[in-house]
């Protein structure tokens, strides 16, 4: 029997849409403030594809994949444009994610929630898109008393909030739905006192989603759609459980969780039994145990980290561990695999080293993924323009050993036929080939011992003291040119 066109081995349908449907409405959403919806100019597939903040050029941009945190490489989004996907760590025990993680229990969705928010197209302020951006960028105040907080929370449940004005009826009961999910898990556990200071709506939505789907893809799919995002983000471990990363020290001390790891808050130890919480039906058991600390919501502000308090000593290497305390070696999102095998650049991006990057790499698989990838034509590193409590006293060399060294470590043990127990160690350019920094970095550059080291340098310049998008995309695009 022949086979109708454009189909290979079975029927394929053809589907008119309607773009002014109802039923397209989640997908189509307009940038431009709206009449009537019959005058609502009907947008096309292709536009879509396109978000309006994405660089002209981005079509003819390197596909990256671009590992970081949340806030570290916010800022310079758009210079990877529209092709870009985006690793993140799923490990922040802090702000309002460290609440909703003591309660719920659950992954951490605060550096997702980040990222998706930065990642919605441009908007004039009168569209309904920027109305959403705004209601799931909103954060709850940070001086409020507890009964302030609860009451502007009510209001926002309720449909009441000024925070709704603009957003169209379908996506206002969406999001919503999901937010009277969240309280009634809330409810479920009021014995344990949830507090909304400091809370992060897009935060709230995010892990309801979550807990609902028992999905985290599902969840950030289900925000992208939402807000007409056409972000590519993949949580480094694709889990319903809390995850916890801890450090050792030099000097033998080891700190559990990344608060205790980043933030100028006293170390905790783990020479005694850590502190758990097992979550109670919202996060099924998948093997990675809930092990977190049982600290209330964590006021940490990002400005904070310039006044830190060093550590005990420098960090020799950091590492998961289950709710008894043991160490752990959890598999990566295999999708994050399969995007180190299918596009052009690796980007360690700006950020903190060891409770952003470092999560994100030492996982199962990740350095052969890395050093094995036959697309990846430049594996590069944006270099802090300055240190804090993670790096206190490093240079360039030590953000690069920092890294080698992790990927290099042995997460599970294979044979290549060189007998039982033999592995394989990849040198420096197998994991990075290129560092960029900044004119004015504080950050001492060995120009020399790191070409030594098999790793092109370029340097750049910033805009007060950070990185920005037009100077990234300038050093990207030369280094692709470079190795074309």
């Amino acid at each position: 029997m022949p086979q109708p066109r454009g189909s290979s081995s079975g029927l394929t349908l053809a589907v008119n849409r309607d773009p002014d449907s109802p039923g397209s409405s989640v997908f189509d959403l307009p940038t431009q403030s709206s009449g009537a919806p019959g005058n609502r100019p009907a947008q096309t597939h292709a536009s879509l594809k396109q978000p309006v903040n994405a660089s002209n050029a981005s079509s003819t941009a390197p596909a990256c994949v671009v590992i970081s945190g949340g806030t570290g490489g916010n800022a310079i989004c758009s210079a990877f444009g529209s092709n870009a996907c985006y690793v993140l760590p799923v490990s922040d025990d802090g702000g309002s994610s460290s609440e909703i993680i003591r309660v719920l229990g659950g992954p951490s969705i605060g550096d997702i929630r980040s990222r998706l928010v930065r990642l919605i197209p441009d908007a004039p302020p009168t569209s309904p898109l920027h109305a959403i951006r705004t209601l799931l960028a909103y954060r709850l105040p940070a001086h409020y008393s507890e009964r302030e907080a609860r009451d502007e929370w009510r209001d926002i449940i309720e449909g009441r909030s000024v925070l709704w004005n603009g957003i169209p009826n379908d996506r206002k009961e969406t999001i919503r739905g999901f937010l009277v999910h969240f309280e009634s898990e809330l409810l479920k556990r009021a014995h344990k006192n949830f507090t909304f200071v400091n809370g992060s709506i897009g935060n709230y939505f995010l892990a309801a989603a979550q807990g609902f789907f028992r999905s985290l893809p599902a969840s950030i799919f289900l925000f992208s759609s939402i807000t007409n995002s056409q972000a590519n983000i993949l949580p480094a471990i694709v889990t319903n459980h809390t995850v916890t990363i801890a450090a050792e020290l030099e000097n033998g001390e080891k700190l559990v969780g990344q608060c205790e790891i980043s933030h100028p808050v006293p170390a905790q130890s783990l020479d005694g039994p850590p502190n758990i919480t097992v979550s109670d039906g919202f996060s099924p058991v998948d093997g990675m145990g809930e092990a977190i600390s049982q600290r209330k919501n964590v006021m940490f502000e990002q400005g904070t980290k310039d006044q830190y308090q060093p550590l005990g000593a420098r960090i020799s290497r950091l590492f998961y561990m289950n709710a008894y305390g043991f160490e752990i070696h959890p598999s990566p999102n295999p999708e994050y695999i399969s995007a180190l095998a299918a596009n052009d650049m690796l980007v360690y991006s700006c950020g903190s080293l060891w409770t952003s990057l470092i999560p994100c790499l030492a996982l199962r698989g990740v350095a052969a993924a890395i050093a094995r990838s036959r697309s990846l034509r430049a594996k590069v590193l944006l270099l802090n323009a300055k240190n804090d409590r993670e790096t206190d006293g490093y240079t360039a060399v030590d953000y690069i050993n920092a890294i080698v060294r992790t990927l290099n470590a042995h997460y599970n043990t294979h044979s290549y036929g060189l007998g039982y127990g033999s592995n394989t160690t990849f040198p420096v350019s197998a994991f990075i080939t290129n560092l960029v920094y900044l004119k004015d970095t504080s950050v001492q550059v060995d120009l020399r011992q790191i070409t030594a080291m098999g790793v092109r340098c370029t340097e750049v310049d910033g805009s007060d003291g950070a990185f920005d998008a037009v100077s990234v995309k300038h050093a990207l695009d030369e280094i692709m040119l470079l190795d074309a």
